[in-house]
């Protein structure tokens, strides 16, 4: 008894390659994603420009007219015998210096004097140059010496009035 091997034949229709396109899902998945990465790349550009980064003295005054109406962080010492407190206004005003030449950028304050105010030796501000020369502080960062530890302490104290 021998068998009889018939041929299969495959459908034409299966051996033909279907151009479906694109599927829509992978596009939005993937412009979602160039989005997200679009985002996060502003952010870190952002994050850079006011980040933890703050000028000397000098380098405020050298840049004074590109800086009109933006928040920057300066850096200085502050000068021993210009503070100026008025309890009743709540302003506080001081002058820092640069380190390296000297230069002296006169502060205004609107809140609350830090208690430390009078040990602090040097301070990061946070606020906007104004037109008179003037620094009007949002923030302050001061930093102390401290009898008791290596590295200064510091205070953080906001503005009332922004």
């Amino acid at each position: 008894m021998t068998q009889e091997l018939h041929p299969t034949t495959i459908p034409a229709h299966l051996g033909e390659r279907v151009n479906r396109g694109y599927n829509i899902r992978y596009i939005v998945g993937g412009l979602l994603l160039l989005a997200f990465v679009a985002f996060l790349g502003m952010q870190m550009v952002q994050g850079m420009s006011t980040g933890a980064y703050f000028m000397t003295v000098s380098e405020l005054r050298a840049r004074a007219a590109t800086l009109d109406g933006q928040l920057v962080r300066v850096n200085g010492n502050v000068v021993e015998g210009t503070e100026d407190w008025n309890a009743a206004d709540m302003i506080l005003k001081f002058s820092i210096k640069d380190e390296k030449d000297g230069k002296i950028l006169p502060i205004v304050f609107y809140g609350v004097r830090p208690d430390n105010f009078q040990q602090a030796a040097s301070a990061i501000i946070e606020g906007q140059l104004q037109a008179d020369g003037t620094f009007e502080a949002n923030n302050l960062l001061l930093k102390c010496p401290s009898r008791y530890e290596e590295e200064p302490s510091e205070v953080y104290v906001e503005s009332v009035r922004k």
